[in-house]
């Protein structure tokens, strides 16, 4: 291979991963407004088919699943009154077609009554994905409250490890 060829090649794969963290990062970006503005069908399509999502209230399997929490009284409540579900910018790794983000997310309402904002919750993230006919999707995503239960700092230690 000449020096021309190996220079192509490298950055070829450099281009292609700082393509692919784009694509993961506009997922990711893209769940709190989705989330926010109900849009239940588009939650859902971010994960697979069998995609999970293992929140520490529960375990979300399927796109059925997921789009009924979005579609829930207690979320559709959260809409109504002002929500903001804000996710932190992820740490990415990628490994060819898997990848991981590791980040925080808050979820912040609004007390219609006071016309105050407060967190209601602060979670750490793992978010793993595959990529399936050239698509990135959600497999699994795992939040944890941080609470100091050892099991969120565990999420987010293990995301930014090397």
């Amino acid at each position: 291979m000449t020096d021309t060829e190996s220079l192509l090649t490298r950055l070829a794969a450099r281009v292609q991963l700082l393509e692919d963290q784009l694509a993961l990062m506009r997922i990711i970006s893209a769940y709190g407004p989705a989330v926010d503005s109900g849009e239940s069908a588009t939650v859902a399509a971010m994960w697979t088919e069998d995609g999970v999502y293992d929140v520490d209230t529960g375990c979300l399997r399927g796109h059925d699943e997921i789009e009924a929490m979005v579609q829930s009284r207690p979320h559709q409540t959260y809409i109504h009154d002002g929500s903001g579900h804000l996710v932190g910018p992820p740490h990415i790794d990628v490994d060819g077609d898997t990848a991981v983000a590791t980040c925080h997310s808050q979820l912040v309402l609004h007390d219609p009554q006071t016309r105050t904002y407060r967190v209601a919750r602060i979670t750490a993230n793992r978010w793993e994905f595959a990529r399936i006919d050239g698509q990135w999707k959600v497999t699994l995503r795992t939040n944890r409250i941080l609470d100091g239960r050892a099991e969120a700092r565990e999420i987010l230690a293990a995301g930014v490890k090397n």
